[in-house]
């Protein structure tokens, strides 16, 4: 067995099954091994039939069998098999649907250990459809679970079967590639021993240290990959400024930049300018990051004026059309009065005026572009492209941020970020981007009364719209998932994927589409409703944006899919439903989404969740405004998953994207595997060494998959 091997060479993978595993992007045996558990059963926390503390959650109970099984017609389709069991303090009926084969696996006096949620009617107990493992002496039962998540087509059993398959041939499938100075100095296991012990583990300290080696492994490639990225990058020239008055253009806005943004223009312009007539430098690579609402905008502006003003061309790229064309909006009239000509490309954009503006961006006569994906298109092509603007940043990764780069020999790339990031996460996210962090709001800027109720408030709450809608005023209403799901649990966002006992109830899901038409139907059926979410084509998630910013619809029920984007000063309220399921990070974006207008602005959070996290994670944001404390909060308590991937998506074009490490919340095993790899790039940047050369390989790849993601 190899690792590179099709999974179909595995015991018990026909055509069908390999379907099903490639469905989910596990095609080799290297793909099962990292297809780690999404949560685990503490199954060696074994409960007694009379602890009543225990009921309507999973345990695991040991139980002897009372009595042969039966096995009953309950209607047609559908039969049951039951039986009694017992231990020494009580019995309890066991129940399972379908499974008629049970009865010659269930005998009067045999011993099991079972793992299933007891529920207690009268004074009678009841387990339903329970796992269940023999109890016997050459039968040692593993103390901690496996739960993988699933697909069409697995079920537990058969990923458990494949992944003891490989873990039982580690010794001969993996070869440590960490060096053994780095693996010592921060105490970490082998990693045969963590990828045998991430699925089988032998006890919780087993799993920690698989957990801690392994997502070191995943952070220290990360921080090595940038470094790879920015090295590239450094190689290239770009055109140096020499004017860098931008007097003119601050004397057209009604409003004095704050000292934030005043030291982020700063640094662009220490970036990008030289008073040495020298043509080309060090290309500039910033991100601007700051608050909903903190006035990035105006510093990109500045500094597309100065690129312009120096004779050269930039592009802006921002990640929807709505959002393009607001910012095409805002800055053309500024810079129709500066005499610098300014033009809009998107996928919308009629042929001719495509062709045109492309046409006019060869030659150089339009110096700004501003646009979506359609400008990294391969017929864009500009005269002397000397600044892009990547606008939201986190919609697109490194890869396609070079993409637009690379429309020029050498160009400065500037990006903005709305999402407030920890201070320990600067480096792991932008290690290829120097940070400018606008930390101080505009005057002026309303905060966002916040409360957090349940659904006991729910009559309140539609009278609360009401009022809102009938002051002229608009409302948001998120929910966390498109439609109604039968099993939801991989979406949770108290999820942490190495607590145990996760399989616990949780309240369940406001789904967008039902709950819009329900609104519309029987709460609001005079109001004007609109739902939108990311499964949405573009245009038309675009068309439905415009319909509310220019106040055709009066609620949006949407998806996080409007966590960043549109400016609509008109709307007052944000609800959120299910507020427990987003993180602090999300939830602080969404309630940025309101308080832009003169009104006063509320966000409302909804949950029915008694779990202490949610409890705390909510009163946060009922009491915290500040981005960057949220942040850092988030941080704490739910590790860097957001902050990687927002809105909970898959990996996104050209990003890196993080597995285990997301929810890690040990900030010093974060600083300890950045500093590995900062302190290892000293000694050898080129990891050439022979003893460096497995981790070449590993990191090569890292950026390989990152590449291939683009388009």
């Amino acid at each position: 067995m190899k690792l590179q091997d099709s999974v179909r060479q595995l015991y018990g993978v026909g055509e069908k099954l390999e379907k099903s595993l490639n469905s989910a992007g596990l095609y080799s045996v290297k793909d099962m091994l990292y297809y780690f558990p999404r949560a685990y059963q503490n199954r060696a926390d074994v409960r007694d039939l009379t602890n009543e503390s225990s009921y309507g959650e999973y345990h695991s109970y040991i139980l002897t069998v009372a009595n042969e099984p039966t096995v009953a017609m309950i209607k047609r389709g559908m039969n049951l098999l039951k039986f009694r069991a017992f231990d020494d303090t009580g019995k309890v009926n066991i129940t399972y649907f379908n499974q008629n084969y049970l009865k010659d696996v269930f005998h009067t006096g045999a011993t099991f250990r079972f793992w299933g949620k007891i529920e207690q009617k009268k004074r009678t107990l009841y387990l339903t459809s329970p796992s269940y493992e023999p109890i016997l002496p050459t039968n040692i039962l593993a103390p901690l679970m496996p739960v993988y998540p699933l697909f069409s087509g697995v079920n537990q059993k058969t990923i458990a079967k494949l992944q003891k398959e490989i873990t039982d041939n580690i010794s001969a499938l993996v070869n440590d590639f960490l060096p053994e100075d780095i693996r010592q100095s921060n105490q970490l296991c082998t990693l045969g021993y963590a990828l045998k012990n991430i699925h089988l583990p032998v006890s919780e300290q087993a799993l920690d240290a698989s957990i801690k080696r392994l997502t070191f492994d995943e952070l220290f490639l990360f921080a090595l990959s940038l470094s790879k990225i920015k090295t590239v990058q450094e190689t290239r020239l770009a055109p140096s400024f020499i004017d860098t008055d931008i007097n003119d253009l601050l004397s057209l806005i009604p409003y004095e930049p704050t000292n934030a943004q005043k030291k982020a223009i700063k640094e662009i312009c220490a970036d990008t300018c030289t008073k040495n007539n020298i043509f080309s430098i060090k290309p500039m690579n910033r991100i601007v990051v700051g608050d909903v609402g903190s006035g990035k905008t105006l510093v990109a502006i500045c500094a597309a004026y100065i690129a312009c003003k120096n004779g050269f061309q930039c592009a802006l790229m921002a990640p929807t059309e709505i959002l393009a064309n607001q910012h095409f909006e805002e800055i053309k009239p500024l810079f129709d009065k500066l005499g610098i000509e300014c033009s809009l490309l998107t996928g919308s954009t009629p042929t001719k005026e495509k062709n045109q503006t492309r046409s006019r961006l060869k030659s150089g006569d339009i110096k700004l572009v501003i646009g979506t994906h359609a400008l990294i298109q391969g017929s864009v092509e500009f005269k002397n492209l000397a600044l892009t603007i990547t606008d939201e940043q986190h919609r697109f990764g490194a890869m396609q941020r070079s993409s637009l780069s690379d429309k020029s020999e050498g160009s400065h790339t500037l990006v903005m970020s709305a999402t407030p990031i920890p201070r320990t996460l600067t480096f792991m996210m932008y290690g290829d981007l120097d940070i400018s962090l606008i930390d101080e709001m505009p005057p002026g800027r309303q905060k966002v009364d916040t409360f957090v109720v349940d659904e006991g408030y729910r009559e309140r709450l539609n009278s609360f719209i009401r009022k809102q809608v009938d002051n002229g005023n608009q409302v948001y209403i998120v929910c966390p998932t498109v439609e109604e799901k039968k099993d939801d649990i991989d979406n949770f966002s108290d999820y942490n994927p190495f607590e145990f006992n996760f399989e616990n109830e949780q309240p369940p899901l406001k789904a967008a589409v039902e709950y819009a038409e329900d609104l519309s139907k029987n709460v609001f059926p005079d109001l004007n409703i609109a739902f939108i979410h990311g499964k949405l084509k573009g245009k038309e998630k675009d068309a439905i944006m415009l319909d509310f910013a220019e106040r055709r619809v009066d609620i949006l029920v949407s998806t996080t899919v409007i966590e960043v984007g549109v400016n609509v000063p008109n709307a007052t309220l944000m609800i959120v439903e299910n507020a427990e399921r987003f993180g602090l990070s999300q939830l602080h974006q969404l309630r940025g989404r309101v308080g832009r207008g003169r009104d006063k602005s509320y966000c409302i959070l909804v949950s029915n969740s008694k779990s202490e996290k949610s409890t705390q994670r909510l009163n946060i944001m009922r009491t915290i405004y500040d981005g960057y404390t949220i942040a850092e909060k988030d941080l704490q308590m739910r590790g860097p998953g957001d902050f990687f991937s927002p809105n909970g998506s898959v990996r996104q074009s050209g990003q890196m994207e993080l597995g285990i490490s997301k929810s890690c919340s040990d900030t010093a095993l974060l600083h300890s595997a950045f500093e590995s790899a900062r302190q290892l790039l000293e000694k050898d940047f080129s990891l050439s060494a022979p003893e460096h050369l497995p981790l070449l390989a590993q990191v090569e790849s890292m950026c390989k998959i990152g590449a291939n993601t683009i388009n």
